[in-house]
């Protein structure tokens, strides 16, 4: 073929191809090289299949839960003023009684160096209707004044004395007053959050950091009524911690609590499973599960092979053959593993077939 000019069409190509960018050539030649080595798309008739089938459970089923701390506190303020350092952040390790936050406290000082200046005074009063009263007692003694005077001088003693001691209360509730300008921590234990920054306005009430208890850490979960009518109070049941190490994943509760009062809009009981004292790297809000025995008439359990799964990101699914014969991929919600398999807890149902092997599954058109 031959353009206006007398070229031929090799020719107009091979200069085209030489006015092309070099990395569109890059692309082009990357993008040949990855469907090769792809290769054609399997077909679904050779593919590795297996039924979904039920079996009898081990007479315990799971329920998600989260960990909470048994002891936290949202340490707040008692007093208003300019919160002026914070010794602490969230993260940190604290000591019973250590100092975490300070708002300025120079009006409150004042006050308590007033107060303490009045006692003095109050107490240089006293002495003085001491001295006082001793001379009344000595010249009523000797008949120089009447019983009259007398009392008046007993009354005037008794009155400086209880302004004195109305003045010592009155300090010592200043005092008190400015110890509250200086936060500390009430126990031993970790901050958690700290939602204030220096130059904030502290008021009552308003939290300014909180901590909890690491030693001392439950499992929370919300259970159907019947199968907390199954849990022994003050027994031991399994837990699940699936985003630790596969060391710390499965331990088994110190403690079962049933909680008194269900809810009304779920119809589910909260039950609390109290952790190993110490457990490393267990937070408040960990994703946990807990395995309670399974309430009489319970449904069987549904494995699958663990090599059937796909993992891809933040989904867990299975390949699901349809009415076609062509695979699927179906997010499921897993349960923990047993050996070489794995539970499934929801997206699949006995008499369905699942793909054995993601990836040929994957290559099927």
């Amino acid at each position: 073929m031959v353009d206006g000019h007398g070229r031929s069409g090799s020719a107009v190509r091979s200069r085209a191809a030489l006015r092309r960018p070099a990395w569109v050539s890059a692309m082009l030649i990357a993008a040949a090289a990855a469907f090769a080595a792809i290769g054609p798309r399997a077909s679904a008739a050779g593919l590795a299949t297996a039924v979904v089938v039920s079996a009898p459970g081990d007479g315990a089923e799971s329920y998600d839960g989260v960990v909470e701390a048994v002891r936290q506190t949202v340490v707040s303020a008692q007093v208003p003023g300019t919160i002026v350092a914070i010794r602490v952040k969230a993260g940190d390790r604290v000591k019973a009684g250590q100092v975490l936050v300070r708002i300025d406290a120079r009006a409150a000082e004042q006050d308590a160096a007033a107060s303490e200046a009045q006692v003095r005074a109050a107490r240089a009063a006293l002495e003085v209707a001491r001295r006082q009263v001793a001379r009344q007692r000595e010249l009523f003694r000797r008949n120089y004044i009447s019983q009259a005077a007398m009392d008046r001088a007993e009354a005037q003693f008794r009155a400086t004395r209880a302004q004195v001691d109305a003045q010592l209360a009155q300090a010592g509730a200043a005092r008190t007053q400015s110890g509250f300008y200086v936060v500390k921590a009430p126990y031993a234990g970790v901050v958690s959050a700290v939602p204030v920054t220096v130059g904030d306005m502290a008021m009552p009430g308003r939290p300014l950091l909180t901590i909890y208890d690491p030693a001392m850490l439950r499992v929370t979960a919300a259970v159907p009524q019947s199968a907390a009518a199954a849990v022994v109070p003050g027994g031991s049941i399994a837990v699940d911690l699936p985003g630790l190490s596969d060391s710390a994943t499965h331990l088994a509760a110190d403690r079962v609590e049933v909680l008194p009062a269900a809810d009304p809009g779920t119809h589910t009981v909260d039950v609390r499973a109290d952790l190993p004292r110490r457990r490393a790297g267990v937070v408040p809000g960990t994703f946990a599960r807990l395995w309670l025995p399974a309430p009489a008439g319970a449904a069987t359990r549904i494995f699958v092979p663990a090599s059937a799964v796909v993992v891809r990101a933040e989904m867990t699914g299975l390949y699901v053959l349809d009415a076609k014969g062509d695979p699927l991929l179906r997010q499921v919600r897993l349960g923990r593993r047993d050996g070489d398999r794995v539970e499934v807890l929801a997206g699949v149902s006995p008499g369905e077939r699942i793909a054995l092997d993601p990836q040929a599954a994957a290559r099927v058109r």
